[in-house]
């Protein structure tokens, strides 16, 4: 696999190496010894998730302030613009973001670590969305920062209104939100 660690640099997209024919692809989507290799880090899964999402949803900012969750995350049907927010605030990078296409063709994955807000936008039809986390989900703890605040100023490769859950409508501001140390 080939791994390229991003503006952020404990946040690293992941590209599997493919291997087609006529016939389709086959990929090895996961090897715990290779991903620890990529990203200079050693954590266990311990869940894996799934959604489905119809153009424009956009899903985040979440994250949880205890428990917090290293997310991998990749894009088996149609596309979307995945983001992570560097919320630790001991960290250089604070306050910045960092986003990559996923989509079914190239297969990429992105490497979220805990201590980040994460969220995504789909940009097809449609979009089934995996991801991997190194904690349990815990709803007492999740929290989330408003998609569209102004001091963070993701860019999310979308013209118009995304359709966002109640949750996600409540967002907090950034300079309001609990974060990391």
């Amino acid at each position: 696999m080939k791994a390229t660690r991003l503006a952020i640099p404990e946040v690293v997209l992941i590209e599997p190496k493919v291997f087609g024919d006529a016939r389709g692809f086959f990929f090895e989507s996961f090897n715990q010894q290779a991903f620890n290799e990529a990203t200079g880090t050693k954590h266990d899964f311990v869940q894996d998730n799934h959604s489905r999402s119809s153009k424009g949803v956009l899903r985040g900012l979440h994250y949880q302030i205890q428990q917090p969750q290293g997310k991998l995350v990749r894009v088996v049907r149609g596309s979307v613009f995945d983001v992570a927010v560097d919320i630790r605030k001991s960290s250089p990078t604070f306050g910045q973001w960092v986003g990559a296409e996923l989509t079914e063709e190239n297969q990429h994955q992105l490497w979220v670590p805990p201590g980040f807000a994460h969220g995504f936008v789909v940009l097809s039809e449609s979009a089934d969305f995996l991801y991997k986390t190194t904690d349990y989900y815990a709803p007492a703890h999740e929290r989330c920062i408003a998609w569209s605040d102004p001091d963070i100023a993701v860019d999310w490769h979308f013209d118009g209104t995304p359709s966002l859950s109640a949750k996600d409508a409540q967002g907090v501001a950034f300079k309001n939100a609990e974060v990391f140390a």
